[in-house]
């Protein structure tokens, strides 16, 4: 079943995000928002971009390891203010604390169930 494996990507992506000790974890469930991009969106923050960058790579490590899946496309790396890993079902936003309030992302989500992770 595929919300089964989205739901099981969700889970491994979080734990990898804890195991590199991300803060402030939320998963926002799209699966009931019409014309949403991916089933979840997973937004965090790390606290610079040193920070950010290992909890990317944890993600992506413990993804491949934990399920076998690849990221399919990992933006803002550059500079690490915001960066994204795309598994298409599940997206992840690592973001530095100032990016994270400036944009907001969860409050453009609003209708969707927003889960906060301890």
């Amino acid at each position: 079943m595929r919300i089964n494996n989205a739901e099981k990507l969700a889970q491994s992506i979080i734990e990898g995000l804890q195991d590199r000790k991300a803060v402030d974890i939320v998963k926002i469930d799209l699966r009931k928002i019409d014309g949403a991009v991916s089933k979840f969106f997973i937004v965090c923050n790390g606290t610079s971009s040193t920070h950010t960058m290992a909890v990317s790579d944890s993600v992506e490590e413990y993804v491949r390891q934990d399920i076998g899946e690849k990221v399919w496309r990992k933006q803002g790396t550059e500079n690490a203010f915001w960066i994204i890993l795309d598994y298409g079902d599940v997206v992840v936003h690592i973001f530095q604390e100032e990016y994270r309030d400036y944009y907001q992302l969860e409050s453009l989500w609003g209708d969707a169930e927003i889960t906060k992770i301890d």
